[in-house]
């Protein structure tokens, strides 16, 4: 077994798509001969938890924890729900700001570069700096958001011979909410300054989608593999056994932001409404996880409150069955050049549920891709009001004939063990 040191915040209890990449890498690396090391913080401060993750660790992993200081935590004795709001990634357009929101969100953006974990990074190379020279660990992957955890890996990389993988999960300079964080010329010229440091020191760089892929490139002459998100799943799990909804149910499941909000969307399914009443009677929207107000507010704005059931932060199991009982399932990115390297980790899972999908996202957005070497669904522009109604109309009338098949193709390239075995031959490589 070949030892890699893995260094994540994201960790069970943590919940949502950021704890599960790294979880399951870990669950499936033994089989392919690397055993891995996790390096998490003790007492970290998650916006969201989901216990049921804890199961999924495999017995006997050597997982190694270090304090960590996070000032959202002093934040939040004097502004809970803004803390918590911005610490989960809804930050509301810059009109609906108030001013102690915007208050936030220059201190998080100056004042913490590159993320509010950066106390982490000191406390953390000196500890690891030991650790890997006495157990003579050569390799080590960091992977963020947040992006302090690259600066781990850029100090040990400078103080240690070894090898540094570093994976992004999210794009950093290029991320839809950073010109969000009101930075000064100064303040984002050190972002860039890190970033483009990282991406010329690791030795080998990890993206998750291909746009991010293409705009490191630009940066970087290192070399850059794509390893997706996916799913955990047998090709027994392929198969969708599960009910459907009575109801034709149109789900979302996962974070709904203040600017993933299809108008378009609302406006062409209230429209299907008026035009058809049986439509109306069997229609049920669904949204389960953390929903903006600006969202709920839209919808309720087109007459569709009496259809909307909003269900809250569910966990993991909870939402592999709602998205396996629902008629069609929502996937929606924030409409703009940055997101278009943006693929949800809920695809993936999507994709196992064997439902039809419809994506609404950028032009040129990755997911559009995926979709149509899988023919798993449909993808939109925020715009394209009258092809929504079309294909939404197309499968309610499948809907009312029973007809429930939908089979997507292709998907096994996604499964989680074969892309850690694509990950355990990286490794294995640098």
């Amino acid at each position: 077994m070949e030892k890699v040191l893995i260094i994540t915040y994201y960790w069970p209890p943590a919940g949502g798509p950021g704890v599960q990449r790294w979880l399951k890498f870990v669950k499936y690396l033994r089989d392919f001969g690397v055993e891995p090391v996790v390096f998490i913080p003790e007492n970290p401060n998650y916006p969201m938890l989901d216990a049921s993750f804890e199961a999924e660790i495999p017995e006997g992993i050597t997982i190694l924890k270090k304090p960590i200081f996070e000032p959202y935590q002093l934040a939040g004795i004097f502004a809970k729900n803004q803390t918590e709001t911005i610490s989960k990634g809804i930050i509301a357009a810059e009109e609906n700001q108030s001013l102690l929101q915007k208050s936030l969100l220059f201190i998080r953006g100056n004042l913490f570069i590159p993320d509010a974990r950066k106390f982490w990074v000191k406390p953390s190379v000196k500890f690891l700096k030991t650790y890997l020279k006495e157990q003579k660990i050569k390799k080590i992957i960091t992977t963020g958001p947040p992006h302090s955890l690259h600066l781990i890996g850029l100090e040990l990389k400078k103080a240690l011979k070894l090898q540094w993988i570093a994976d992004f999960r999210d794009p950093w300079t290029q991320i839809g909410y950073h010109k969000k964080l009101r930075l000064t010329k100064k303040s984002a010229q050190k972002h860039i300054e890190l970033e483009q440091e990282v991406l010329n020191t690791a030795n080998h760089i990890i993206t998750t989608s291909f746009t991010t892929k293409a705009e490191f490139a630009e940066k970087t002459p290192k070399p850059i593999s794509v390893i997706t998100n996916g799913f955990d799943a047998t090709e027994k799990d392929l198969k969708n056994t599960g009910k459907l909804d009575e109801k034709f149910s149109i789900s979302h499941i996962g974070s709904l932001l203040s600017e993933r909000n299809p108008l378009n969307l609302w406006q062409a399914i209230a429209e299907l409404c008026k035009e058809n009443s049986r439509f109306a009677e069997d229609l049920e929207l669904k949204l389960a996880g953390t929903l903006s107000e600006e969202v709920i507010a839209s919808i309720k704005s087109e007459g569709l409150g009496e259809k909307l059931k909003v269900l809250g932060y569910v966990d993991h199991s909870q939402a592999i069955k709602l998205q396996q009982e629902s008629r069609l399932l929502l996937l929606i990115e924030i409409n703009s050049k940055e997101t278009r390297g943006i693929i949800p980790g809920k695809l993936f899972e999507y994709l196992m549920a064997q439902r039809p999908i419809l994506a609404i996202g950028p032009k040129e957005w990755d997911v559009e891709r995926i979709l149509n070497a899988t023919g798993s669904g449909f993808y939109f522009q925020y715009s394209e009001k009258e092809k929504l109604k079309s294909i939404i109309l197309a499968h309610y009338s499948k809907y009312k004939n029973g007809d429930t098949n939908f089979v997507s193709g292709n998907i096994q390239q996604y499964q989680r063990k074969h892309l850690t075995q694509q990950l355990a031959n990286l490794i294995k490589s640098v």
